[in-house]
């Protein structure tokens, strides 16, 4: 009877824990586990997501090089709806502000500038590499460049540094100068350039503006 007594005991003092930690135990299991398919969710999520950007950006790539041909309007509007949807769909993604910088290429062959100067703006905002910032407002001087506003391009190169650059930066150095018309400037920088250059295959069309200018300033 004792025994018996006994289990009736540990049965009751099992219910009576229930009663008051039974509750508080299925929340917690049930917050652990959402928990861990929460997280095995957003993993799947972040995937899904990346995969979506790399097949949006690929598909952007070739219809670039697909532009090469004779009829590009077509292709021009492929790479602008693909560069839209990865900006807008996957903002935070180096895809999109790589996106973004073809999407001004488009824009400066259409000679759009305003547009060009506000995809390589977007690029400058969206971007947290040094690098692709870098590019992107080097990019930006030479568009300046394009639609005659020297003054603005030279101010916004005085805010950059060369960073990895070297040659591009000179080069518009040297871009700037002989738009401002100071040649002594203009070939000091192209000489700076060249230097930086040295295995660049720019470096054919860079020894090109150099030596025009050469017989220029002489």
């Amino acid at each position: 009877m004792a025994e018996l007594r006994t289990e009736e005991e540990q049965l009751e003092a099992l219910k009576n824990w229930w009663k008051e930690n039974g509750r508080s135990l299925i929340i917690g299991l049930v917050v652990a586990l959402s928990a861990v398919f929460g997280w095995k969710g957003w993993q799947s999520y972040t995937e899904r997501q990346a995969t979506e950007a790399s097949w949006l950006y690929q598909n952007m790539v070739e219809a670039v090089v697909s532009e090469l041909d004779e009829n590009p309007a077509p292709q021009v509007e492929t790479i602008q709806h693909l560069g839209n949807q990865l900006k807008e769909n996957h903002a935070k993604s180096t895809y999109a502000q790589y996106a973004a910088l073809l999407l001004a290429r488009v824009a400066v062959q259409l000679q759009d500038y305003d547009q060009a100067l506000a995809e390589l703006g977007w690029v400058i905002e969206q971007a947290k590499e040094d690098d692709l910032k870098r590019l992107a407002g080097l990019r930006r001087v030479r568009v300046l460049l394009a639609a005659d506003q020297v003054d603005q391009a030279a101010s916004a190169l005085s805010g950059l540094t060369p960073g990895s650059f070297s040659a591009i930066y000179h080069e518009l150095q040297g871009d700037v100068a002989y738009r401002q018309g100071n040649l002594g400037a203009a070939v000091e920088a192209y000489d700076r350039a060249l230097a930086a250059a040295e295995n660049l295959p720019t470096r054919p069309v860079l020894q090109m503006k150099r030596d025009e200018l050469g017989s220029e300033a002489g």
